[in-house]
């Protein structure tokens, strides 16, 4: 039976694979910051050698993104880059698969088509320009690896918008929500799910997409959030919502390489209505 490290272990992502692995009878080392710090290279290659994992599910991330753009700037370096540098190179000592995710903000998004797997990355924040770096380590030094890149998430165990636009219902009747931002939503069950299919499947290494089918702008993907409920949804630009770090105006992310190995993709639609049944 193969060996599984996971980092970021009680982060949203890093619970949901959790509970995927226990529910699957797959056994498991979860590290936290208290367990592992990546940012220290020569603690995480220490760790990683005497472990000797044959998986390592990277799922610690600094995702603080407006906080990446100043306050946060330096944590964001250590643990997006450093912290990946560190894991990839342990993993590449030990001849581990290394599953990195990463994100859409690697892109502008001005483009107005759909960004594939083989688009040049061109981030416009600090976060997504952290998360490509990262990617550039897990290439440079890792030996077989899988970088899932992803968007909108969102899930049971974290802070995420879905939890946000539910508990602002319970005090607001009505709420603006941007309409000039699309992208794709991606349930962290859906996520987890095809993190273990590339692995277990023996997946061609390298890039993948992987968020709900369909795609939406933000107040699109409130009014469905909110659709059972009284509170009324206004659109509005960006303009009106200033943030310090720069949101793709439209990353919807290509999933075509993934639906072609035979992974099942939900829309989001139908995703959202799974998990908001689960949490109630």
């Amino acid at each position: 039976m193969s060996k599984i490290l996971i980092t970021g272990a009680n982060g949203q992502l890093g619970t949901e694979l959790r509970h995927m692995l226990d529910d699957r009878h797959v056994a498991y080392r979860a590290t936290d910051t208290q367990s592992l710090d990546i940012t220290d290279s020569a603690a995480v290659m220490a760790y990683v050698t005497d472990f000797a994992p044959d998986i390592i599910y990277h799922c610690a991330a600094y995702t603080a993104v407006d906080k990446a753009e100043d306050e946060g700037k330096l944590v964001n370096q250590h643990v997006n880059v450093d912290g990946t540098e560190n894991l990839a190179k342990a993993a590449a000592a030990v001849d581990a698969v290394l599953v990195y995710i990463s994100t859409d903000y690697v892109f502008d998004g001005d483009s107005k088509e759909v960004y594939t797997v083989d688009d040049v990355p061109a981030p416009r924040n600090e976060y997504g320009r952290a998360k490509f770096e990262g990617e550039q380590m897990v290439q440079a030094y890792a030996k077989r690896y899988y970088i899932i890149r992803t968007s909108w998430v969102f899930g049971q165990y974290g802070h995420n918008f879905v939890y946000t636009m539910l508990n602002l219902a319970k005090t607001h009747d009505h709420l603006t929500v941007v309409n000039d931002q699309f992208g794709r939503p991606s349930w962290t069950k859906t996520l987890a799910e095809f993190m273990l299919f590339a692995v277990d499947q023996h997946l061609e290494y390298g890039i993948y997409h992987l968020s709900e089918r369909n795609s939406c702008n933000w107040y699109e993907f409130a009014t469905e959030i909110l659709k059972d409920t009284a509170v009324t949804v206004t659109p509005v630009s960006s303009a009106e919502y200033p943030q310090k770090a720069w949101r793709p105006r439209h990353s919807i992310l290509d999933l075509s390489k993934t639906e072609a190995t035979g992974f099942e993709i939900p829309t989001w639609q139908e995703a959202l209505a799974t998990f908001k049944r689960e949490i109630d």
